[in-house]
């Protein structure tokens, strides 16, 4: 399965309580944190909720 690298970049003040908890959900609390998942439909999904604060790469 496919891996995908995502980077918080931008903090979450100012956003919806939605989009904190996704990132949360996500594992992401500090900006320059960088944490890898599987490229399932649900965190695809979640990170295209929050795609304005995250950069996404994929990896092997």
């Amino acid at each position: 399965m496919a891996k995908i690298r995502v980077t918080k970049v931008k903090s979450a003040i100012n956003r919806t309580q939605n989009q904190k908890r996704t990132l949360e959900a996500l594992g992401l609390k500090k900006i320059g944190q960088v944490v890898e998942h599987d490229a399932t439909p649900n965190i695809v999904g979640m990170v295209n909720k929050v795609k304005h604060l995250v950069s996404v790469e994929e990896t092997k």
